[in-house]
């Protein structure tokens, strides 16, 4: 056992010994870390995977606000109105009805939560129709038509349902209707966000005050009402300037209703609906319309689904495209697609008709500046309608100068899209851009490099078109597209040189009438003069200067 126990020490010693000196396991070979990666990046993308899901057009902008104008308080409650009021006066002028339209703004027992109202006289909604045009964002029928309308991307008066459901959990309230023998329809309305769907909470069939047709709005959401240059105030002031024909109605919390009264009796030309224009298409889009067309055939696909193409105009892009005039649509392969497409854009195709945009007219633009701004010279221009990306639009500008507007300040700018007012985003502005690039110093105007101009004028200008570019979603801005630009430097600088005209005549009367009573101060001495020198009695001196006085009264007459 002893022999045994030194045996099994010994060796256990050695053993130690074997591995102090023995060298370090080996590392793991790189086939190994490949595949230790490898698991581990299997096991992330797996739980990746469980985390992908849709997210719908509404829990997107839910919690992106700020992308449709809901960015603070203040704004929330301009942006609400703007939507309620662009839809309350499509809807009178398509059907043809004067509009009279009320906006309300209730405060609440809360000091940050308002109810909104917009009532309008118009043709009303189907019953139908009011849970999705309320409550489900990206429906409408203006996405689709070319044709001029304030409402574009039928997201507007939706998006401030959902805000008011997001601030204060409280349904949109939407009373109609469309047939004055016929109940009208009430809808409390709130939004799935998750699936962008309506949730009706109330159905009903009411009374409504003896109303004929017309439409109810009621928003309940957290705002801030505040006067000033961004607010709701001046939001409808410059929508009854360009609007002149509209009745507003404003109720302000603590304030006596305020009413616009129309200052033409004159319905707008409704605009009228066109085809896409053949230089404004792109490879995709043409693709898709290739596809989706019930043409049997190529040619009488470019004649029908597009505007200007006549028979002969299809029959040149399609000999320069080497393509079949009765190839089938549907099987234009892309390569051929990018073909036809070079085909259009070499071949010589008329403007699209301008009929689709309705301008406010100089006449108009000049009433409305006369009744709403104290000036002494007046002066508006509408252009012939010109095209961007085959997209029609007018442009229109209008100047008030002189009066009681300061002269030591910038001057006023009233930026208008399809006939409704821009506040926000100024500085980002194609209007506001063009304006600061003329230089307004040769009509009479003192400017820096690169900035408005000062002096006592208020300058408007109206983009109208089938589809307006805007800067954002929340339509606050237009984009520098140079077409639109360089047609508002046409229409201000036509304004400018006849506003030129005006000041250079008003500085001269200024300068005449200074010179005439330096002359005027003088006549009398000069007849005392006369006097002293030929010896005139009292009567001859005042016989003098009577006619002096005569002679320059009469030279400022001539």
């Amino acid at each position: 056992m002893a022999a045994s126990s030194s045996t099994g020490a010994v060796g256990g010693a050695v053993s130690r010994q074997r591995d102090l000196f023995s060298p370090p396991p080996a590392p793991p070979t790189e086939a190994k870390k490949r595949r230790s990666n490898a698991s581990s990046i299997k096991k992330n993308a797996f739980s990746m995977a469980k985390e992908q899901r849709e997210i719908s057009i509404a829990e997107f902008f839910t919690k992106n606000r700020h992308l449709l104008g809901f960015d603070n308080p203040r704004k929330a409650l301009l942006t609400t109105i703007k939507e309620g009021v662009d839809n309350a006066l499509d809807a009178c002028e398509e059907a043809g009805i004067m509009p009279v339209v009320t906006v309300e703004i209730i405060p609440l027992e809360k000091d940050d939560r308002y109810r909104i109202v917009v009532e309008d006289n118009g043709p009303g909604i189907l019953k139908s129709q009011i849970p999705r045009i309320f409550g489900k964002l990206l429906y409408g029928s203006k996405f689709h038509r070319l044709k001029m309308s304030r409402g574009q991307q039928g997201i507007g008066i939706s998006a401030a349902a959902m805000y008011g459901q997001l601030t204060t959990g409280k349904p949109v309230i939407v009373t109609s209707r469309h047939n004055p023998k016929k109940p009208a329809h009430y809808y409390e309305i709130m939004i799935d966000t998750k699936k962008n769907e309506p949730k009706i909470i109330a159905d009903d069939e009411i009374d409504w005050d003896g109303r004929r047709r017309g439409t109810r709005v009621e928003i309940e959401m957290e705002a801030r009402y505040q006067k000033g240059r961004l607010s709701v105030d001046r939001y409808l002031l410059q929508t009854a300037l360009a609007n002149p024909h509209v009745k507003l109605i404003f109720r302000a919390p603590g304030e006596k209703e305020l009413v616009y009264t129309p200052t033409s009796n004159v319905m707008p030309e409704q605009p009228k609906e066109i085809k896409p224009h053949p230089h404004g298409i792109e490879v995709g889009a043409l693709i898709y319309m290739l596809h989706e067309t019930k043409s049997r055939t190529l040619k009488s696909f470019l004649n029908s689904d597009f505007s200007r193409v006549t028979s002969r105009v299809a029959d040149e892009i399609l000999d320069h495209a080497k393509l079949a005039a009765k190839a089938r649509p549907s099987r234009i392969a892309r390569q051929e697609a990018d073909n036809l497409l070079a085909a259009i854009r070499k071949t010589k195709i008329m403007n699209p008709p301008t009929d689709c945009v309705a301008p406010i007219g100089e006449e108009l633009i000049l009433n409305t500046l006369k009744n709403r701004y104290e000036a002494e010279f007046y002066v508006a221009k509408t252009r012939s309608p010109s095209v961007y990306r085959g997209n029609p639009f007018v442009v229109e500008a209008g100047l008030a100068y002189g009066g009681k507007q300061p002269a030591d300040k910038h001057v006023r700018v009233i930026r208008l899209a399809n006939r409704v007012p821009l506040l926000y985003q100024q500085a980002s502005c194609a209007v506001t851009r063009s304006i600061a690039a003329i230089s307004w110093k040769n009509y009479g105007l003192s400017q820096s490099a690169g900035s408005l101009p000062v002096g006592p004028l208020t300058i408007m200008v109206h983009v109208g078109s089938v589809w307006v570019p805007f800067t954002s979603e929340s339509k606050e801005g237009i984009a520098h597209y140079p077409e639109i630009i360089k047609e508002i430097k046409l229409a201000l600088c036509e304004c400018g040189r006849k506003l030129s005209t005006f000041v250079r005549k008003r500085r001269r009367a200024v300068e005449e009438h200074r010179k005439r009573s330096y002359i005027k101060l003088y006549i009398p001495h000069i007849g005392i003069a006369l006097r002293e020198i030929l010896d005139l009695s009292k009567s001859q001196e005042a016989e003098v200067v009577e006619t002096l006085t005569d002679v320059l009264e009469r030279s400022r007459k001539g």
